[in-house]
């Protein structure tokens, strides 16, 4: 499954309307059809080099099978877009865009998973549980990754 969005391509970098020097809104994801077999999709948005490790900036799930796209800003709500949204990182339900510490350009990755299940789980759960419930169900995935470096 190939993931991919209008803000910017796979590898460059992600304009600052998206991170937490901007707007702070999603941007626009689009990707083709997913398996046959797709019950629901997940989409998880993390950052491997923040100095605390993995830091997660998103999580989505039990998306319609039949989705193709999101719409830039969805809304930071426990229900959107047909999905339930997760806690990020920041503590928040919904998506959390870049805030690196000054320094070095850290990348984000957005992954788009076709799982043969819906999860049972609640708005609020977190990328750890979303995980685990996922386990064995995954049919596809798709990545995209965007770079980000603070300005301020």
């Amino acid at each position: 499954m190939e993931l991919a969005s209008t803000a910017f391509k796979n590898g460059e970098v992600i304009p600052q309307k998206y991170t937490c020097e901007g707007a702070d809104v999603s941007p626009a994801l689009s990707w083709a059809e997913a398996p046959q077999g797709t019950k629901t999709l997940v989409l998880i948005v993390d950052d491997p080099d923040a100095p605390v490790g993995t830091w997660v900036h998103w999580v989505l799930f039990n998306l319609p099978a039949t989705a193709r796209a999101l719409t830039e800003a969805v809304p930071k709500t426990a229900t959107a877009v047909g999905g339930l949204q997760g806690r990020n990182d920041f503590q928040q339900i919904g998506y959390g865009g870049p805030c690196p510490p000054r320094g070095k350009p850290h990348r984000y990755f957005f992954k788009l998973y076709a799982l043969d299940a819906v999860l049972d789980l609640r708005p609020g759960a977190t990328k750890r549980d979303v995980e685990a419930a996922m386990k064995g169900h995954i049919q596809a995935n798709g990545e995209l990754m965007g770079t980000y470096q603070r300005s301020k």
